[in-house]
């Protein structure tokens, strides 16, 4: 009780120091997640090219590293982009602090992915979950893995449905025997059964995430390093 007390006093102090209009960027991500499409774009199972990102703080800085990758988990090409963080970390509110850096990073690239891996919410989101937002401004399809969803508990069972207020927004995938489960829904232009099988299909045992997001995490690393 007292640490969320700490953590909700924390925000306000951000949102002041900032002079930032909570309720206006909730109504935007309302009125952006109108236009969030989950069909398939194409037939996934025909997909060559993955992406996946990886978003680290420095300090004061967002360095976001993207990879793609074939289906032999061959990097094709990698770029980053290293920016200032220009919005506080505001639970909720994740796309406004690093979608910038990730749209800077991915229009780098010279080999387009078929689809994108991002590390945070699709459409499980209450509003616009950053892999959404990310997808529809890049207009790319996009999957959100995420380490959890709010108000949602899983009950440990591979495949299980993911709800929002009562409406399916994606699948719990457990990789292997004993992991923590990981929670995959549609970003953008891709169903979520598609996102689902996608997800299961691309793990590469013994690592538990999609080959992508290893790949991207992977990358990160060796950047940051070289960057401190």
């Amino acid at each position: 009780m007292e640490n969320s007390k700490r953590n909700s006093d924390k925000v306000e102090e951000l949102i002041k120091k900032y002079n930032i209009d909570l309720e206006k960027l909730k109504q935007e991500q309302l009125k952006l997640a109108k236009e969030i499409n989950i069909n398939d774009k194409i037939d996934f199972s025909l997909a060559d090219k993955f992406g996946a990102i990886d978003n680290v703080f420095i300090q004061n800085k967002i360095l976001s590293c993207i990879i793609v990758c074939d289906k032999n988990f061959e990097i094709v090409e990698r770029v980053y982009a290293f920016e200032k963080a220009r919005f506080p970390y505001i639970p909720g509110f994740r796309n406004y602090r690093e979608l910038e850096t990730m749209m800077i990073a991915f229009e780098k690239l010279t080999e387009k992915p078929d689809v994108v891996f991002v590390p945070a919410q699709g459409i499980s989101h209450p509003r616009l979950g950053l892999a959404s937002h990310f997808g529809l401004f890049a207009n790319v399809p996009t999957i959100g893995v995420s380490n959890s969803v709010f108000g949602f508990e899983a009950k440990g069972k591979d495949g299980e449905d993911i709800l929002k207020e009562n409406k399916k927004v994606g699948n719990v995938l457990i990789s292997k025997p004993g992991s923590k489960p990981m929670f995959i829904s549609p970003g953008y232009l891709i169903s979520i059964k598609s996102a689902y099988e996608l997800s299961k299909n691309l793990i590469n045992l013994p690592h538990k995430r999609p080959e992508p997001l290893h790949l991207a995490g992977k990358y990160a690393k060796e950047v940051r390093k070289e960057l401190i």
